[in-house]
């Protein structure tokens, strides 16, 4: 894909215009449904996070700090999407190198996810086809550098965006400037390789969560002994591949709306750009580690209790599968 300097501040120059209308005349209800939504379901994860905190179980073993990992990170990058939205339609301008910092740390949250849903399925692929040595290979360092690994090849890809353009333009930096990602790529290989980084991450998670399912479920027809426990991880790693597909939805969230941007009449495309957010980009981030957190026997009891506010005492009744 290529693409000029005058294409993308044609592009810049669209949604601006489109901005300005949403100001004048998007409902505020709209924004307040959105908010919410975000503010809610952090709340949840906070919950849960806390769940995980109150045991020593959760925060020794692997699987569950993977889990903490997802529900911080997918927090923080609702945060960061409800923040660059306000600033998006009420027209806020920041400087450019404090635009690119939050560019880069919404970014890197955001490729998180499927990286982290990678990392969890290989964990269970050694649990059930390596039992004997999976205390060996997946332990709480492993697991700490596995995180550490994933904030770094997450934040490559728009780092060297942002390194690129401080080399070539180190003044602009101090501009105040709309933020959005157009507003850093300044050569059109930039776009071409924020792509490939993309592809390539999905692709690689995709295909990881297949080898992993695939394994776990050879294992399960060929240990009479870990039938159960290998059901159990297949369905598992079933969950991630949806989870995935949630991610899938969050990729393309951009795409949607530069097409709808170029297509649509202003007012239609405060609209379906709202929906596309809402549905798109915000709900399947909120969704992915609620599923995943009360499908689990150990997590969802003590979840439910301190939502009760411990009103009704409750024991786990199993482990996270």
């Amino acid at each position: 894909m290529a693409m000029n300097n005058e294409s993308i501040e044609g592009t810049l120059l669209v949604h601006q215009q489109f901005f300005k209308v949403e100001m004048t005349e998007g409902p505020a209800s709209q924004l307040i449904v959105a908010i919410l939504m975000a503010l809610v379901f952090i709340f949840i994860n906070s919950i849960m996070f806390y769940t995980l905190l109150s045991k020593p179980v959760f925060r020794e073993l692997p699987r569950y700090i993977l889990f903490a990992h997802m529900l911080c990170n997918d927090s923080v990058q609702l945060l960061a999407c409800m923040t660059l939205y306000l600033m998006t339609v009420n027209l806020q301008q920041i400087p450019k190198a404090l635009c690119a910092l939050f560019l880069l740390f919404a970014t890197t949250t955001f490729n998180n996810a499927p990286l982290n849903l990678a990392v969890m399925s290989l964990e269970r692929y050694v649990a059930i086809c390596f039992p004997l040595r999976h205390s060996e290979i997946v332990n709480q360092k492993s697991a700490g550098v596995s995180i550490g690994l994933i904030w770094i090849f997450s934040s490559i890809n728009l780092g060297i965006d942002v390194i690129y353009s401080l080399m070539m333009s180190p003044v602009s930096f101090k501009d105040s400037i709309y933020c959005s990602r157009e507003r850093i790529i300044i050569s059109p290989w930039q776009i071409d390789k924020f792509q490939g980084f993309n592809y390539f991450f999905f692709v690689t998670v995709t295909a990881i969560l297949i080898f992993s399912y695939i394994n776990v479920v050879v294992a399960a027809r060929s240990a009479s002994s870990q039938k159960d426990s290998a059901k159990k991880a297949h369905e598992t790693i079933l969950l991630h591949l949806g989870q995935l597909v949630l991610c899938v939805n969050s990729f393309i969230y951009g795409t949607i709306e530069r097409v709808l941007a170029m297509t649509s009449s202003s007012r239609l495309f405060m609209d379906l750009r709202y929906m596309n957010f809402l549905f798109v980009l915000l709900l399947p981030r909120c969704l992915s580690p609620l599923i995943y957190g009360l499908r689990d026997d150990a997590v969802r009891p003590l979840f439910f209790y301190y939502v009760r506010c411990g009103y009704q005492k409750v024991k786990p009744s199993g482990t996270m599968h």
